[in-house]
């Protein structure tokens, strides 16, 4: 058996480079695979549906997959729509589909399959006990569910039926991306710790070459190994860099976890065959007892305002944590007195982030940092834009001459780049589910449709 998986991109509208892709072209894959999305960019996608990258972005990749699958009359499978993968992003990405090939005069069967998760359905599992918490999760409520968007994430059973079905393209919402690989090679019967491993190392597309890109692979999957070729001229692979990508994404360096088991890359081995390709053996796929389907959410967490400003006096720099404090009390003060009681303190988070002293990293920070000069981010968030903005205005300003005890008379602390200093950013979203639901068996969370186009 022989199967060669095309991955031209990491993320679909993240582009390519049409000299490596035609390569992979020419490879004759029997599938051109894309994930279009995941949780790396944070809440707002799914909570908003607004998607990370534009629609020229996307309408450029998607064109070169459309024709490539025509001239090789093979599936394409597409996964995550619109960076969250909500009902709304799968019928947007879908009418794409439909303008590029009604324009090349393509005649393709369309599948489309959909995860979002309905507050009845999600209620229903967390009273019968089906729902459990990831590490680290927040917590969860009955209320939760109505006041968020949740989607699934869907294996590869969803998509297997659709490609069953002969579907040409399959636009799909929330989805592991490595399942979006692994459909096809699962349906043909390949070996599930080949197949997995294949498909975690080439989700990403060139993600794990040299130097790392937004290019293609091709993965060729075999009865005892798979290779794994970069495409694009100039990059590299190594056995190091395939065998690191296990790493991306993961809490464990060998065990990944997918809904219907573990991927196990213990034994796995590497072994460099020229600059472009690597042979990868040993993975081994155990299926779990209990199939499982993570749940993922977001929700409206208030509207926001920033300021952005900056210190090059180490003065200020080494009195700011601590003033900083002090001034929260005074805001809190500030915003009962100017809004007359009808805001609640408690309901306008004011943060201080202090770039160059361990923004980043927080508290979590292994070294004390000594900066010459200070970034600080201020954000304002509040239940309404007009509620941030008003706070912002205050906070900036009273912000840029906090009392210096090193210093006689007024001094400015903070220096502002823009004028006014206060940005709108609008509304913000937060994260309310990293769970699983359990006792379920692979599609009944997920629906699908068929069309002719």
């Amino acid at each position: 058996m022989e199967l060669r998986l095309l991955a031209p991109t990491g993320a679909l509208g993240a582009g390519f480079d049409t000299a490596g892709f035609d390569r992979g072209e020419a490879l004759r894959p029997h599938v051109i695979a894309c994930d279009a999305g995941s949780t790396d960019s944070g809440p707002s996608a799914l909570g908003s549906g607004r998607p990370k990258l534009s629609d020229a972005a996307v309408i450029r990749d998607l064109r070169h997959l459309l024709r490539a699958r025509a001239a090789l009359g093979v599936p394409l499978v597409i996964g995550s729509a619109g960076t969250s993968g909500r009902d709304d992003a799968v019928d947007h990405l879908a009418a794409l589909v439909r303008k590029l090939c009604r324009a090349d005069g393509q005649r393709v069967r369309l599948g489309l399959a959909y995860a979002d998760q309905p507050a009845e359905r999600l209620t229903r599992l967390w009273d019968e006990g089906r729902i459990r918490a990831l590490p680290h999760a927040p917590a969860v409520t009955r209320e939760t569910f109505s006041s968020s968007h949740v989607v699934g994430m869907m294996g590869v059973e969803p998509l297997g039926e659709l490609l069953e079905d002969g579907c040409d393209v399959i636009v799909a919402g929330r989805a592991s991306d490595t399942a979006l690989f692994a459909a096809l090679p699962h349906l043909r019967g390949a070996d599930p710790g080949l197949t997995w491993h294949a498909a975690k190392t080439i989700e990403c597309g060139a993600a794990c070459a040299v130097p790392p890109s937004a290019n293609g692979l091709l993965a060729t999957v075999r009865d005892d190994h798979f290779d794994v070729t970069v495409l694009h001229p100039g990059a590299r692979l190594t056995a190091r860099s395939v065998a690191a990508h296990t790493l991306y994404e993961n809490a464990d360096p060998f065990r990944v976890i997918e809904p219907s088991g573990v991927l196990d890359t213990t034994d796995a081995s590497y072994e460099s065959v020229d600059e472009q390709t690597v042979r990868v053996r040993g993975a081994r796929f155990e299926r779990a007892a209990e199939y499982t389907v993570k749940l993922e959410g977001a929700r409206l967490a208030g509207y926001q305002t920033v300021i952005v400003g900056g210190v090059r006096d180490r003065v200020v720099i080494r009195r700011l944590p601590e003033l900083i404090e002090l001034a929260q009390g005074y805001f809190a003060a500030k915003i009962h007195d100017v809004f007359d009681g009808r805001v609640d303190p408690a309901d306008v988070d004011i943060d201080f982030r202090l770039y160059g002293a361990g923004a980043v990293l927080g508290a979590h920070e292994p070294d004390k940092l000594d900066p010459d000069e200070l970034g600080v981010l201020i954000t304002v968030t509040a239940p309404a834009q007009e509620t941030a903005r008003a706070v912002a205005t205050f906070v900036a300003h009273a912000a840029s001459h906090l009392p210096m005890p090193e210093y006689d008379g007024l001094v400015t602390t903070i220096a502002y780049p823009f004028s006014p200093p206060e940005t709108d950013r609008g509304p913000v979203y937060e994260f309310t589910l990293n769970h699983v639901a359990t006792g379920i068996t692979p599609t009944e969370l997920f629906r699908s449709s068929v069309e002719n186009v």
